[in-house]
């Protein structure tokens, strides 16, 4: 067994077929196969590539490569973007339902966050009381855009300011992570483009707007972490800086892109696939802001099905080459992950967890 102590702080769990509510497949809305071989929603599916997008199996994997604790995110598919009041209402309990119930049967295991919808604002904010106050649920997932009245709009903007003071007052730990972008980009579906590029413009573009408009200091109680290590948001900041500088006038009440560099209640996961590109992370936003993911269990996640790729896989490159130490490697994979998480009241989740 590693010595190492392994929390992932970015993953994910598909409900068995029979979990999922008939009202979701029979409106094609979202489901999995009877016998577990894609997931669906409407004419889209995608191949259940791995056992551990299940429980029994994911606790199998989890043992297998020593991970003690797993954050499990919303499923993106959920999100419900453009999707009427009603329906991603029932949708949206049925999701956060589950993982309460997920975190409530295996605390020591799991973590695990709830999704609202930012269009339906009264409804979101209805959640987040119920989430936090009855299903004990303290990490909130946001998608990096939402559709509202058919114009996307990134969350880390002044009229979702009521979801951002709610989860300032509970001091929860958010997570921003991208989806959609077949419907935002007019492009045809090729070679993953949505997955390998987009995705990441969009995640970039909502810490554009996050970090202009000065989130981090108008609700210092959040922690919010970036998924994918906000990769090309890594590598805009001197594009950001220059534009913020050569056209002033384009940046009224906005905040100078260096101001929020190393903010400490910004974090961003090591999911980024590339040592060089960890490196920068690393550089720009200091080891202390940087925590492990995995994004387990798909393929584009750090998976044995990958050729020459395991979990960690990244983080241990890192310290061979001498980009972080023995010590930071620990912290990357443990301490990081509950500061994220439960900022100064780590010692309740350690409990939780009988770390």
């Amino acid at each position: 067994m590693s010595t190492l102590f392994k929390i992932n702080g970015h993953g994910h769990l598909l409900p068995n077929p029979e979990q999922i509510p008939s009202f979701m497949k029979d409106k094609k809305l979202f489901w999995v196969d009877a016998d577990r071989k894609f997931m669906r929603q409407g004419d889209w599916k995608r191949p259940i590539t791995d056992p551990s997008f299940f429980l029994n199996e994911k606790l199998v994997w989890m043992e297998k490569n020593d991970i003690r604790h797993e954050v499990v995110l919303n499923l993106s598919q959920l999100y419900c973007n453009g999707v009427d009041r009603s329906t991603a209402k029932d949708i949206i309990r049925f999701q956060n339902d589950f993982n309460a119930e997920l975190q409530a049967n295996h605390p020591e295991k799991f973590t695990c966050g709830f999704v609202v919808q930012p269009a339906h604002l009264e409804d979101a904010l209805e959640e987040i009381e119920r989430c936090v106050n009855k299903l004990d649920l303290k990490l909130l997932c946001l998608p990096t855009h939402y559709l509202d009245n058919g114009q996307w709009k990134t969350v880390a903007n002044k009229e979702v300011a009521p979801i951002w003071e709610l989860a300032n007052k509970y001091g929860l730990a958010i997570e921003i992570h991208p989806y959609d972008g077949p419907r935002m980009i007019n492009l045809e579906d090729q070679f993953w483009r949505f997955h390998l590029v987009w995705m990441c413009a969009q995640t970039a573009d909502t810490y554009h707007f996050y970090t202009l408009l000065g989130f981090p200091d108008l609700y210092p109680e959040t922690r919010v972490c970036f998924a994918h290590g906000n990769q090309f948001g890594q590598i805009n900041v001197g594009r950001r800086k220059q534009g913020f500088e050569g056209r002033p006038d384009l940046f009224k009440d906005a905040l100078h892109p260096n101001k929020t560099l190393k903010k400490s209640n910004v974090y961003f996961d090591t999911l980024v696939h590339d040592v060089y590109a960890l490196r920068l992370l690393i550089d720009r936003q200091g080891v202390g802001q940087v925590l492990a993911g995995l994004d387990d269990p798909y393929p584009l996640g750090e998976m044995e099905s990958v050729p020459g790729c395991y979990p960690g896989k990244v983080i241990d490159e890192a310290m061979s080459i001498g980009f972080i130490s023995k010590e930071e490697r620990q912290l990357i994979w443990k301490d990081h992950v509950a500061e994220w998480l439960y900022g100064k009241n780590t010692d309740e989740f350690y409990r939780r967890i009988k770390s």
